[in-house]
């Protein structure tokens, strides 16, 4: 499932153009429409939209519980790339990556999740999400939210 390196991917074709696609996974604050455990979100600091360095304020909840994330996109290539590094009460929590590949009169969307918590970040993380196997969960995630992105794109 997870690599050794802590990198979990998961891909689909969608057809669909891979400039519509790249709007739709760099549209951090649209991305709550799509993912099972983040919400929205804002840009913060003076941004308004995906450009490296841009800092997001992610909203997460799983059940009842609700905590934010402070993500920074670290790449952000229009209708190829877009990838987010995420961090907690200033620790390390993940990078996040959508690359997108023209494939046929569409394109391949790949999401990939690096794992970048420390131990303590491991602790508080099942404290604060209820998650015991983020994995595990993540895995589902990507999947759910792979779907969902295919089937908006998909519609125009």
């Amino acid at each position: 499932m997870v690599d050794d390196s802590g990198t979990l991917s998961r891909s689909t074709v969608v057809a669909a153009p891979p400039q519509r696609v790249w709007q739709i996974v760099s549209d951090l604050p649209g991305m709550g429409a799509f993912s099972p455990e983040n919400t929205g979100g804002s840009w913060r600091g003076g941004a308004t939209g995906p450009a490296v360095s841009a800092v997001f304020l992610g909203r997460n909840r799983s059940g009842l519980r609700r905590w934010s994330t402070k993500s920074t996109v670290t790449r952000c290539e229009p209708g190829r790339a877009f990838a987010f590094a995420v961090s907690s009460v200033g620790l390390p929590v993940a990078e996040w990556s959508y690359d997108v590949e023209p494939e046929g009169d569409g394109c391949r969307l790949t999401e990939t999740w690096r794992d970048r918590r420390g131990p303590l970040m491991i602790r508080l993380g099942r404290l604060v999400s209820g998650v015991g196997d983020r994995a595990e969960f993540t895995a589902r995630s990507i999947e759910q939210t792979l779907q969902r992105v295919k089937e908006r794109a998909e519609q125009g």
